[in-house]
Order: structure tokens, then sequence, then C-alpha cells
């Protein structure tokens, strides 16, 4: 893999209890411009000098953010994940439309979720 590309973190989500009251903190603490809905979007960059990738917040049954990171080869990038002491959560999944996605633990349990485009 040394030859190889660095993998992007291209998505990333709020997972809450209570989106709306998340929605209110993140909101008011960030000065961000969060959407309606069960998938609440929130749009790149967000007016900074950088640009980064988009994200949401949606209701969970738990707390947490999630990285989607981009990769090359959604079943190597399993195999790997394995190798290194993280945990393979789902077989690989087409979204309709979209890219094909993948969820992993990794060694001290904290979810990622592989995109492959």
């Amino acid at each position: 893999m040394a030859n190889d590309w660095a993998r992007p973190v291209v998505h990333w989500e709020i997972e809450a209890r209570d989106p709306e009251k998340q929605r209110a903190f993140y909101g008011q603490l960030f000065n961000w411009d969060i959407g309606d809905g069960p998938i609440m979007q929130i749009p790149p960059g967000l007016g900074g000098p950088e640009t980064g990738p988009a994200g949401h917040l949606r209701q969970s049954d738990r707390s947490g953010v999630t990285l989607y990171v981009q990769v090359r080869d959604i079943r190597a990038s399993l195999a790997r994940t394995a190798e290194l002491g993280g945990e393979v959560v789902s077989e690989p999944f087409d979204i309709p439309g979209g890219p094909t996605l993948a969820f992993v633990k990794d060694p001290e349990g904290n979810a990622l979720t592989l995109v492959q485009q």
C-alpha cells in the first residue's frame, strides 16, 4: 500500500438521541445552517476558508460521530480492517444511485463507514 493514495474523509454524521437538541447545540455553537427532516443535511464548507465534506445529523439509539472514508477497493479495505485488529460490521451494500458502503469499527470500537464510489 506504500504507492497507494491517502483515503479522504468524504462525509460525516452526528447521531443523536435527541436530534432537535443537538441541532440547536451545533447550529448555535458553530453557526451551522442545519436542514430539516429525519436526516438533517449540513452543507460542506459552511462558509469557511476551506471547503470540507458535507455531513448530517439524525436520530439514533446511540450518540456519536461517524466518519465516511473513501476507499479504492472496499473488499480489500475490509480485509485490511480485520488484519489491523478492527471489526467488520457489515458486508458491502449499494446505495441506489450512489456509492457502495460497508461498516467497520476500529480496534477501540469507534464506527467508520467505508465508501467506494
